[in-house]
């Protein structure tokens, strides 16, 4: 799981049948060094916006995080966190 800051979002009038009605954020991962990663768009189930700091599973548990198991996603937003240490 990486930890990460919500940034923005991805609009995509054209998109895969198993994707249609979710949303897509962009996230920074919060350390860029340990995660060796540039921004990450992941697919939003949580109802998280933009500044929030969010929890993202990666790979196949993303698929299973968001619900979607048969969707093309590599990343899922599974949480949002409230509070913690480091990131700020």
């Amino acid at each position: 799981m990486i930890i990460g800051r919500v940034i923005g979002s991805v609009v995509a009038t054209r998109k895969n049948e198993n994707l249609k009605g979710n949303k897509f954020l962009v996230v920074e991962p919060v350390d860029k060094f340990r995660t060796n990663s540039s921004n990450i768009v992941a697919i939003d189930n949580v109802g998280a916006g933009i500044g929030e700091v969010v929890l993202i599973a990666l790979g196949s548990a993303a698929r299973i995080g968001c619900g979607i198991p048969d969707a093309p996603v590599d990343a899922a937003i599974v949480g949002i966190v409230d509070s913690g240490i480091g990131w700020e």
